[in-house]
């Protein structure tokens, strides 16, 4: 058939030199991730679950398992290992943060609320100050909510952002529980170590978006030695794979913002790299292939790495690998007393991709997220 005498489309000779040649730009967009809208999984609970879940969160604070130290205390009576009591949270900083991953802190930043406090004693840990010297001001789980609608409704956050929170999950359970009746309508982020009891995880289900876990250790002397932990390792196992069972990969609206899913984290740390990249195998075989992991370079010797020890007796002994120096001059944690080498990052990444995981938080090479 021929239209005004031109030949059909089809027929036209193609000419691949020319320069007005259309090429087409790839979405970069992962269809089983992406979503086309999203409704926080905490204004999908019925009434009576809530309810159950504020009588869980009680509960707990009346003998805290919390974690895996079991201090088994009344926390209205007295505190365990992490020193916070039950009718209060001590919170070091709320405010719009801009150093997450770029699917979390979008154009507009995270909504993050740094609770001080932990249940770990990391030697190395890059928030001391808060984590460790427990500063900052006390908010009750009712004030708590209304700060997240503030960052919601001032802040104009993609999301709620909660940084250390797992000695005080039963106050972060009402405080969600509560925002949700006075108008938030934001994601909930869990910001762990990822040394959780799996019946912390259970009173979080369903209120919990996207958990951020990290993953930090593999070697049970290294937990004890670094994290003043016992059982990290097992521990962040469980975590994680129940993390995984209650929201899946991460997934993301077209915009480029994470709203749904896990994203683990795992810091390199100098002298540790066969540590990391059984972690990437472990992750890749046990929970999923497609999950999204951040391989993090921005160690640098914090808290009391580095640090001249307190007392320097004849014959005390010397830290493993330490050096004369370090003999000499009684450094602490010596071992880890450096930056990360790029090529131990590389080794990590390296046995994370050959174990098939591909999502990771790079530079995107197309202007937008990597989603």
């Amino acid at each position: 058939m021929i239209l005004h005498g031109r030949p059909p489309l089809a027929r036209l000779p193609i000419r691949h030199s020319s320069p007005l040649r259309l090429r087409s730009r790839p979405l970069h967009l992962a269809p089983p991730f992406l979503l086309d809208d999203y409704v926080p999984r905490y204004h999908l609970i019925s009434s009576l679950d809530a309810a159950k879940k504020r009588s869980a969160a009680y509960a707990h604070l009346r003998s805290c398992n919390l974690c895996p130290r079991l201090c088994g205390v009344n926390r209205y009576e007295k505190t365990g290992v992490c020193l916070i009591g039950a009718e209060t949270v001590k919170v070091n900083l709320i405010a719009p943060h801009f150093g997450e991953e770029p699917s979390i802190q979008g154009h507009r930043g995270s909504g993050s609320v740094f609770f001080s406090g932990c249940n770990l004693r990391c030697v190395f840990c890059q928030n001391h100050d808060i984590a460790h010297q427990r500063n900052g001001f006390n908010l009750t789980p009712e004030e708590l909510a209304e700060w997240y609608v503030k960052l919601q409704e001032v802040g104009n956050v993609h999301n709620i952002n909660l940084i250390t929170p797992e000695h005080v999950v039963p106050q972060v359970a009402l405080s969600i529980l509560h925002a949700r009746e006075i108008g938030l309508r934001l994601p909930i982020i869990y910001n762990t170590s990822s040394f959780d009891s799996l019946q912390s995880l259970e009173l979080l289900d369903g209120l919990v978006d996207i958990y951020l876990p990290d993953f930090k250790v593999w070697k049970d002397s290294t937990s004890k030695r670094l994290l003043k932990a016992d059982n990290y390792t097992s521990t962040a196992m469980e975590s994680i794979k129940a993390m995984h069972a209650q929201v899946g990969d991460l997934c993301f609206t077209p915009d480029g913002i994470a709203q749904k899913g896990v994203l683990v984290r795992h810091l390199v740390m100098p002298g540790t790299e066969d540590e990391g990249q059984e972690i990437m195998r472990w992750l890749a075989k046990n929970v999923s292939r497609d999950l999204f992991v951040n391989v993090m370079e921005q160690y640098h010797p914090d808290a009391h790495v580095g640090k001249k020890r307190r007392s320097t007796k004849p014959n005390q002994p010397v830290e493993p690998n330490g050096s004369a120096a370090s003999r000499a001059e009684g450094i602490r944690y010596e071992e880890i007393n450096r930056p990360v080498a790029t090529s131990e990052i590389s080794g990590v990444r390296r046995a994370a991709e050959e174990a098939g995981l591909w999502r990771f938080v790079d530079v995107a090479e197309h202007g937008g997220f990597n989603i």
